[in-house]
């Protein structure tokens, strides 16, 4: 586990701008984190490291946001405002294993509400308090290759 210390909203951004410069097709980031924690924030920068000039929002409503004109594929995806049994419906595994869409870079906010996760992710938990400040918790599973220079965020 690495855990970086965020300056700010905008060094929240530039961790996800890191990622989407650096992150292979088939990288699957799971988020968590409360209400305004930067998930969203940080799936802009991953937007943006990935060449995409499409405003990104948060997919509450639609659940699933597509975007193609970046080097990868994002496929944006807010479970907030499901129940477990309702994602698992969902079948989302098609969107990381690359048979019914192209590969590209899966960003999952509220994830902890996954039934069932990818052999190979990067977790990542935002949080915020007041003593602490902004940090990241980035937790590589199933062999998931990450490489973050944490100072670069401070």
């Amino acid at each position: 586990m690495t855990t970086i210390f965020l300056a700010d909203a905008e060094a929240t951004r530039s961790l996800g701008l890191s990622l989407g410069q650096s992150l292979p097709a088939g990288s699957v980031i799971l988020l968590e984190g409360d209400l305004g924690a930067g998930k969203t924030t940080l799936v802009q920068g991953i937007g943006e490291g990935l060449g995409i000039t499409d405003s990104i929002v948060s997919p509450t409503f639609t659940l699933i946001n597509e975007y193609f004109e970046g080097r990868l594929p994002l496929y944006h995806l807010d479970l907030y405002r499901l129940e477990p049994e309702e994602v698992t419906a969902l079948n989302l595994e098609s969107y990381w294993e690359g048979v019914e869409f192209e590969l590209g870079i899966v960003a999952i906010e509220w994830a902890e509400r996954l039934s069932y996760k990818p052999q190979r992710y990067l977790s990542i938990c935002l949080n915020y308090s007041v003593d602490t400040g902004r940090q990241a918790s980035l937790i590589p599973a199933g062999n998931f290759d990450i490489r973050v220079n944490a100072s670069h965020f401070s």
